[in-house]
């Protein structure tokens, strides 16, 4: 296993447990994205994207992500398969009723991520990466 794959594994640790403030696996200059989904958009730096994280979390009661499957798909990047769970605090909507299955794409380089693609839908992210939907 390679140390990238360990670092976004560790990293799915703390989501998944519900901790989204640890950040010392990211680059200062990193990029996040979410793709499509309830809040699109893109942000720069670290201070930016911590905003941008903080922002999209507080619309939500209860948030969750598990990992369902780690992919290695070259030498700076790593694919997710997840799910997501949680209900909007203004909407009451529950992210499983609507796509609750998603992925996300993490760059990898010098042991640090220096961006993270979400997509909320992962047919699009399957679509867009070029991969099937079992393991290769």
């Amino acid at each position: 296993m390679s140390g990238n794959l360990d670092l976004v594994r560790s990293i799915y640790a703390d989501w998944e447990r519900g901790d989204f403030s640890v950040a010392e696996w990211a680059h200062p200059d990193m990029e996040y994205v979410h793709t499509d989904g309830p809040d699109p958009g893109r942000w720069t730096g670290l201070a930016d994207v911590t905003k941008g994280l903080r922002d999209f979390l507080s619309a939500w009661s209860d948030w969750w992500t598990s990992a369902e499957e780690f992919r290695e798909l070259d030498d700076g990047r790593v694919a997710v398969l997840n799910r997501y769970s949680g209900r909007g605090k203004t909407s009451g909507v529950e992210v499983g009723q609507t796509r609750a299955s998603g992925a996300a794409v993490f760059r990898v380089h010098g042991g640090k991520v220096t961006s993270i693609v979400i997509y909320f839908s992962r047919d699009r992210a399957l679509a867009d990466l070029r991969l099937t939907p079992e393991a290769d």
